[in-house]
């Protein structure tokens, strides 16, 4: 279990996962071990945050597969990151109904203002990163943006930039 690249704390997250993945009961002859992984990795994500190639690795271990096989899960399914996230996902829909009301016009302030760009690395304090969606399932809310899993609809640029001053103030 390497930790080069994870935060503080981290021994104790693993430690966590094993918690985890030791309740689970699974033995290297379990078969049940490869339906289990999409549930670990659920879990690793939310104690870390994201799944960095250590995770992974440990994750492989843990449940005696490869490392190819984790990797290519982890790679396959959209939920799963790679990358650090900020304390507030935000995500801004782009699809159909949210690009034509606008939400092009959302993601372009809310950029400038956090001084980021969509699907790329969080702000420096890390609170903030922001990704961009197909569609959230909201299209009747239309130009939409989800703050960790909270939605927040019609839009407008400045309305946007009030919500995100909000969470600013959480810290």
């Amino acid at each position: 279990m390497c930790c080069t690249k994870l935060s503080e704390g981290a021994t104790a997250k693993f430690a966590e996962l094993d918690a985890f993945i030791d309740g689970l009961g699974i033995k290297r002859t379990d078969e049940r071990r490869r339906g289990r992984l999409i549930q670990v990795l659920h879990r690793a994500q939310a104690i870390f945050g994201y799944l960095p190639r250590e995770v992974q690795s440990h994750v492989a271990q843990r449940l005696y597969l490869s490392e190819a096989h984790v990797s290519g899960v982890v790679s396959f399914y959209n939920y799963f990151t790679t990358e650090p996230k900020g304390k507030y996902s935000i995500n801004i829909c782009m699809g159909t109904a949210c690009y034509v009301k606008g939400a092009e016009k959302v993601l372009s302030e809310v950029e400038r203002v956090l001084g980021i760009k969509s699907d790329t690395t969080p702000t420096p304090d890390g609170l903030f990163s922001i990704s961009s969606l197909r569609c959230v399932g909201a299209c009747g809310l239309a130009p939409v943006m989800v703050i960790n899993g909270k939605v927040y609809g019609k839009l407008t640029p400045a309305k946007a930039v009030e919500i995100v001053n909000e969470y600013k103030k959480l810290g």
